[in-house]
């Protein structure tokens, strides 16, 4: 290890490290430093994270769990998780070492993110947002006590803030989607999607994906198999949000034939995606069509919502609705738990006119 003197009057440093998985050692040089403090100081921090210390800064712990996650997650799921990161809990967290985040510091943090206002709105964030950011922090942290020695996760005894379900859910009956729809209809690609938005329940960005060959019009299938992404200005075409979201939907007849005909009408070739625009545009289009259809507006995202309200309305089962739309079946059971007909009130009615055939019996 060394701290050197270049001509031009900078200072240069050179170490050796050993890479933590597989004990290999390699030579690490770092120049342009101004002061011989400053050299001496970066030195020390890269050879603490270099050997996974738990008294490096929370920001240097930051750049190796990058690097161990990175591989593991989609890119835009990364981008999300990192602007977190870096816009909520390294401003707090970042000169603290790693060892010395306390439950106080968390629920300090904690506090402050509960009192700020989302600069987009002006309000307090959601308690869902809330949730997820506290969650971020806590993965971390218990990522740096599986792999890098941490001793004990703070977050533990500071409990969770914010909240995992929404605290409302915006969808539309079909009459309402029916107006919307009318309204769309002068431009035959955002009725398309629209109509496979509402009437298929399939996410925007698998929406967005969708090539000719994904489609079997003879036998009314669409084939999800990837979702569409714009990220750093560019098209990126992923794989599904999650492995249970690859499935074949069965799409109405009518549906069927609307996107044959606007397949062929506008002369899509395969490889092709058949809606050439991105996610700012179908918040364009929902917005012209809430304005002239007089319906409340919702997210697009919330047309999802809308079919599985449908979908229950009309009887069919969490299994099977879960199956078409890509979730699980808990999920479906703990998002629209208040949908579905069978309430308490419904179950103790049934009960006692069971009971009740029995005396008659």
């Amino acid at each position: 290890m060394s701290v050197g003197k270049e001509k031009n009057g900078t200072y240069t440093v050179q170490c050796w490290y050993r890479e933590q998985l597989t004990g290999e050692r390699h030579k690490k040089t770092k120049r342009g430093f101004k002061r011989k403090s400053d050299a001496v100081r970066w030195e020390r921090d890269f050879l603490m994270k270099a050997a996974g210390s738990t008294t490096m800064k929370f920001a240097d712990y930051c750049e190796v769990y990058r690097s161990d996650m990175l591989p593991r997650l989609k890119r835009n799921t990364w981008r999300t998780k990192e602007y977190i990161i870096r816009d909520k809990i390294l401003p707090y967290f970042g000169d603290k070492a790693l060892s010395d985040i306390s439950p106080a510091d968390v629920l300090e943090w904690q506090t402050r993110l509960i009192s700020r206002a989302d600069p987009k709105t002006g309000k307090p964030y959601k308690k869902t947002y809330l949730r997820t950011v506290n969650n971020i922090l806590s993965a971390m942290l218990n990522h740096a006590v599986r792999f890098y020695g941490l001793p004990s996760n703070p977050m533990k005894r500071t409990g969770k803030i914010g909240s995992a379900k929404a605290e409302e859910m915006k969808f539309w009956t079909k009459d309402e989607y029916l107006r919307f729809a009318e309204e769309v209809m002068d431009k035959p690609g955002s009725f398309a999607i629209f109509e496979l938005l509402y009437w298929c329940g399939i996410r925007e960005g698998e929406a967005l994906a969708l090539m000719p060959e994904d489609f079997d019009f003879g036998k009314g299938l669409l084939k999800i198999a990837k979702s569409y992404q714009r990220i750093d200005r560019q098209d990126v075409i992923t794989s599904p949000k999650t492995a249970k979201s690859v499935r074949t939907v069965t799409m109405p007849d009518f549906v069927a034939e609307e996107l044959s005909e606007y397949i062929e009408l506008e002369g899509y070739e395969e490889g092709e995606r058949i809606f050439p625009f991105g996610k700012s545009y179908l918040y364009h289009e929902m917005d012209r069509g809430c304005k002239a259809s007089g319906v409340k507006r919702i997210r697009v995202h919330d047309l999802r919502h809308s079919h599985v309200s449908l979908l229950i309305e009309m009887g069919f089962s969490v299994v099977a609705i879960a199956d078409r739309v890509g979730h699980e079946c808990t999920d479906i059971t703990f998002r629209y738990a208040h949908l579905f007909p069978n309430t308490q009130g419904d179950m103790a009615r049934k009960l006692s006119q069971e009971r009740r055939q029995e005396h008659e019996r």
